[in-house]
């Protein structure tokens, strides 16, 4: 079964924080840097990452 990806835009909602929120923790250090689409680029969070950047903001995972 393949793993599940999901957007910065996705993760954003779950969290209950901005995109630049996100964007700017991983500048600061603060979340670490999510693997990147070999093809476009762009951020790819797997349900895991999701959990982490809970913890990290202090949250209970529903």
């Amino acid at each position: 079964m393949m793993e599940r990806f999901f957007s910065i835009g996705e993760v954003a909602q779950r969290l209950g924080i901005s995109v630049q929120t996100i964007r700017r923790y991983e500048k600061l250090g603060k979340f670490p840097e999510p693997r990147r689409n070999k093809v476009n680029n762009r951020r790819e969070y797997t349900q895991n990452d999701i959990i982490k950047r809970l913890k990290i903001l202090g949250r209970s995972i529903h």
